[in-house]
């Protein structure tokens, strides 16, 4: 069995500017836009903030209501960078095999440390010590044998909270939980679950298969497979590498050929990789689709964009064409990924052209939506054309 570790950082971004000036810990401390545009918006709190009502994603107008006390700090994300940075040396000196998923959170694959530093939930609870005392930023851990169930244990208790979920544990713990708590599910995908008399993680994870895959296409049959705690997803040290590139992938529950369903995969995909982008305050220039086929051959193209982006919808529109120019329409897929490279840090080489009229509005309204997501899970939102067309009227 394996031991899989998820640390997720705790209000990572105010937590930052707290471990970074020592004055502002324990006070209330808001990283937002600016004060004096009305689009401004708070991207994150500290827990001291939070007990005031104030949210991620809510105006700074609003939140300077709710906490007038309140410290309010603009992003920086070359500090954010640097702390990642300096956790992700401390994760290394346990496992070799250290995923980060966003720039705050990532897993960990300890089975191969137990004879090092003992059992896994030891070397949980000193990795989080040791991230706390040495770079004083606070993070919820959770211990699972799969990345899935790792990443819904270290959801259980924040902050500074330890989790640890086994697959006993499910039926138990997670089953009698609403749809809504469950990763990948969100309150966006919440409603159309629920319409189908979804109620709970339990009663997805009973769902007959055919039913989902007919409302969702080939992301029910994922979700169905999550909520009965199956996920056999490797933890890969090189799926975000921050210098070189960011990229994510899914091996698919059974081999697809349907365009549709390819495209939507696509986009689900892109979503992340252009949200990790984000996050990372990186844009990138060259796009990477990797195809693995029912005979297991894997390929890869890529292709290079006149300018960087940041914005999801070109990565998703660079990665189906590169599909549908390279990829027979009657292959059928095994694993697809996505992946960006090029790398370079915002507003470096910015073009005005690339950020000028609706495409700067789109940047504005996707980091907007990066923040809801933050806040509420990945699913808070979801393009309408990632549902497939039984769900639409």
């Amino acid at each position: 069995m394996r031991h899989i570790l998820h640390v997720d950082m705790n209000a990572f971004f105010a937590s930052c500017h707290q471990a970074e000036n020592p004055a502002w810990r324990g006070k209330p401390l808001l990283v937002a836009g600016d004060p004096k545009k009305r689009h401004g918006i708070v991207l994150t709190a500290s827990y001291e903030a939070r007990k005031y009502g104030v949210k991620t994603a809510i105006p700074v107008w609003q939140a300077k209501k709710l906490c007038p006390h309140g410290i309010f700090v603009p992003p920086d994300h070359s500090l954010y960078l640097s702390y990642a940075e300096k956790i992700l040396e401390i994760m290394r000196t346990y496992t070799p095999l250290v995923e980060p998923f966003s720039i705050d959170e990532a897993w960990l694959d300890v089975t191969g440390s137990v004879r090092l530093f003992g059992p896994a939930p030891e070397i949980g609870r000193m990795l989080q010590q040791q991230i706390l005392r040495e770079v004083k930023i606070p993070c919820s851990v959770g211990l699972a044998p799969n990345k899935f169930l790792a990443k819904m244990a270290s959801e259980r208790q924040k902050p500074n909270g330890f989790t640890v979920i086994m697959p006993a544990d499910v039926k138990k713990v997670l089953w009698p939980l609403p749809v809504e708590e469950m990763v990948g599910v969100g309150r966006k995908l919440a409603p159309a679950l629920k319409e189908m008399g979804v109620e709970t993680i339990g009663q997805l994870a009973s769902m007959p298969k055919h039913l989902l895959t007919a409302r969702f296409g080939v992301m029910g049959e994922i979700l169905r497979n999550l909520a009965n705690g199956e996920d056999d997803s490797p933890v890969d040290p090189h799926a975000l590498d921050t210098v070189k590139s960011i990229g994510h992938s899914v091996t698919l529950p059974r081999d697809l050929c349907n365009p549709e369903d390819i495209a939507r995969v696509l986009l689900d995909l892109s979503e992340r990789v252009g949200r990790r982008l984000r996050h990372g305050g990186y844009s990138a220039r060259t796009v990477t689709l990797t195809v693995k086929d029912q005979n297991f051959v894997s390929t890869t193209r890529s292709r290079t964009l006149p300018e960087p982006t940041i914005l999801t919808e070109t990565i998703y529109e660079t990665a189906l064409s590169i599909y549908r120019t390279h990829y027979e329409p009657w292959r059928k897929v095994r694993l697809l990924g996505v992946s960006v490279s090029n790398l370079q840090e915002r507003g470096e080489g910015r073009q005005l052209a690339l950020w000028s009229g609706n495409e700067e509005k789109l940047a504005r309204l996707t980091e907007a939506a990066d923040a809801l997501r933050d806040r509420f899970g990945d699913y808070i939102l979801r393009r309408a054309s990632l549902y497939s067309d039984e769900n639409t009227d």
